[in-house]
């Protein structure tokens, strides 16, 4: 390992990639460190049943400007441009017309309120209808979106992404996963399954505590999670408490993925989706055979999910194929067959999906983007203002960070 590299930059997942990508061409020289044994983080395709399946993010958000659109087409990734199904009941099964009209007003006028007259205490809740009969709907969809509750959600933050959003959701056939790792710069000097225990100020230089010795950069650029930027996994300096107190702001949120494997002749149609029980906001989402592959992926958000997190994947698989049981009948049963499960809430170097801010506290995504001393960077999809959650957020604050460490290292230089 190269221990006084000029950059370090913590964490090979999007945004630590987007940084490595930047400063491959700047003359600095700089080391990856990763605390898993794989790159990626939040974007991770696994190969299960020979099927590429993502267990992070699998969809290209926005992605008539998102720039690992781009990126795919460079690297001649197919682009599935298919308009997603989700928002519609296959078959209306356990979902009337009807209602999905309802359920559909109330959300989109949720939403117009959110904008229109943001509750005064910020909090997304405060704009429900009181006491209206698609509440626990609204709940699971702020489970899908944000991973947590309305009462936690920011209604300022929730309303940027929002708008910010072009609506435009396209899928990569290879995963999205396999995309983002493949886009490691191949003279990137990477260390996987080597986590910053500690981070010291010593002199003028970054010094990195691991347990494979201790780097010594003249800058750092943290892109790891505010669940381990708050937790106890490393180690800061005192000057880094707002720091710390920002990303205590920003919370990753709960989801999680199931994969169930189809086994045999079933009614389940290509690029379909049901949702589970639209009265129930811990209820999974699933997508039916995407691609026309022999799987369903059920996405749980918020409760649901971290009833997943607290009883395992068994008790999930179970309650999924018994939601699916309930709509399509009893004799499916016997064509499901549990694959494989994200655990994204209880990977320690993760500790959750993706963050939201808390009511009053949208500023802190400006507040974590800042440099310390300039030698500190940060980047992350919980700094990006209107992107976060979302992979390309995470792209466009790595370049961010990787631009402002090349700056002041130059001006350093001179």
């Amino acid at each position: 390992m190269t221990h006084d590299p000029d950059v370090a930059i913590i964490g090979a997942g999007a945004a630590g990639i987007a940084a490595a990508r930047r400063l491959a061409g700047s003359g600095l020289s700089a080391v990856v460190l990763e605390a898993l044994p794989r790159i990626g983080g939040r974007a991770w395709t696994r190969t299960a049943a020979g099927m590429p399946l993502d267990l992070g993010c699998g969809w290209l958000h926005s992605a008539d400007r998102n720039p690992w659109t781009r990126r795919a087409e460079e690297a001649g990734f197919a682009v599935d441009r298919r308009t997603p199904a989700w928002r519609t009941q296959y078959h209306d099964l356990g979902f009337p017309p009807a209602e999905q009209q309802e359920a559909d007003r109330a959300f989109t006028e949720w939403i117009r309120q959110l904008a229109a007259a943001p509750p005064a205490s910020d909090t997304a809740a405060h704009a429900l209808e009181p006491g209206g009969r698609w509440t626990s709907y609204l709940q699971a969809m702020s489970g899908f979106i944000s991973g947590d509750e309305l009462e936690r959600v920011s209604a300022r933050d929730f309303t940027a992404y929002d708008t910010a959003s072009t609506g435009r959701n396209w899928r990569l056939p290879a995963g999205y996963g396999t995309l983002v790792t493949a886009s490691l710069p191949a003279e990137a000097e990477l260390h996987p399954a080597t986590p910053v225990q500690a981070i010291t100020l010593d002199g003028r230089c970054v010094a990195l505590r691991t347990p494979a010795g201790t780097v010594r950069a003249r800058a750092a650029i943290l892109t790891v999670s505010t669940s381990v930027l708050t937790g106890g996994a490393m180690a800061l300096p005192a000057a880094l408490d707002p720091w710390r107190e920002a990303a205590a702001r920003l919370p990753l949120g709960c989801n999680e993925k199931l994969f169930l494997e189809i086994v045999g002749d079933s009614p389940f149609e290509p690029e379909t989706h049901v949702l589970g029980d639209p009265h129930d906001a811990t209820t999974g989402s699933y997508y039916i055979r995407p691609f026309g592959w022999p799987v369903i992926e059920c996405f749980l958000g918020g409760a649901g999910a971290r009833a997943m997190a607290a009883s395992g994947p068994d008790a999930a698989f179970a309650r999924a194929i018994d939601q699916l049981v309930n709509l399509f009948g009893a004799t499916v049963r016997r064509c499901l067959r549990p694959l494989v499960a994200s655990h994204w809430t209880n990977t320690a170097t993760i500790g959750g999906a993706y963050s939201h801010a808390l009511p009053g506290q949208a500023d802190a995504r400006a507040a974590l983007a800042l440099p310390f001393d300039g030698r500190l960077f940060f980047a992350g999809e919980a700094t990006h203002a209107t992107d976060f959650s979302t992979a390309h957020g995470a792209y466009a604050s790595g370049l961010r960070a990787a631009d402002e460490a090349i700056r002041e290292l130059r001006t350093c230089a001179r």
